[in-house]
């Protein structure tokens, strides 16, 4: 006998900032169906982090996932630090770390303009959306700083601009067990790129 399950998945048209809401709802209420306590956001200057918590509050384990010291400019990060405290303060973890899929692979494309393994599965991953991409990374990089186990699901949100709007439930894995990952459900991302 197969057994179908239906379930709803967003998708949306246009890539706009306006998707974030809809995308943190969706979000909320899949990971409260399925009774997902860790989340993980992607936040480059912290605006969607500040939002997603307006919608994960209480007994959520909120990881925010920013843009490593030094991604646009040497020496600095992006989220104020004012910015950093009032997450830490509405109950979110911050973590700034190397991307899973840059590191010295970035540094050899940079340098000699070829790809190395973590950046041909990043653009491998960017054909599902650049949301999909980090959604995964960050799932990665969360997992790699201690602070998720590895015997729980967790809902990852990420996005292809300001804002956000891919999300999805993922089994997480550590990068050095990068193939034990895998992407559950998606539930929503953009159709267009």
């Amino acid at each position: 006998m197969i057994v179908l399950t239906e379930k709803k998945v967003v998708y949306f048209d246009e890539i706009k900032e306006a998707n974030t809401e809809l995308t943190l709802r969706a979000a909320k209420m899949r990971a409260d169906e399925l009774g997902i306590k860790d989340i993980i956001v992607s936040s480059t200057r912290g605006g969607t982090a500040l939002r997603a918590l307006e919608h994960f509050k209480g007994d959520y384990n909120v990881i925010v996932v920013t843009h490593s010291a030094g991604f646009k400019e040497p020496g600095k990060i992006e989220v104020s630090e004012e910015t950093r405290k009032e997450i830490v303060a509405k109950g979110g973890k911050v973590l700034t770390t190397l991307h899973a899929f840059a590191g010295v692979d970035r540094a050899i494309n940079k340098k000699f303009n070829t790809l190395g393994p973590s950046e041909l599965v990043a653009n491998v991953l960017r054909l599902f959306g650049q949301g999909m991409k980090v959604c995964v990374e960050t799932v990665y990089m969360a997992a790699d700083s201690g602070m998720l186990t590895m015997d729980r699901d967790v809902v990852s949100i990420a996005g292809t601009g300001k804002g956000c709007d891919t999300a999805v439930v993922v089994k997480p894995a550590h990068l050095s067990d990068m193939f034990d990952l895998y992407v559950k459900e998606i539930i929503c991302k953009p159709t267009t790129r």
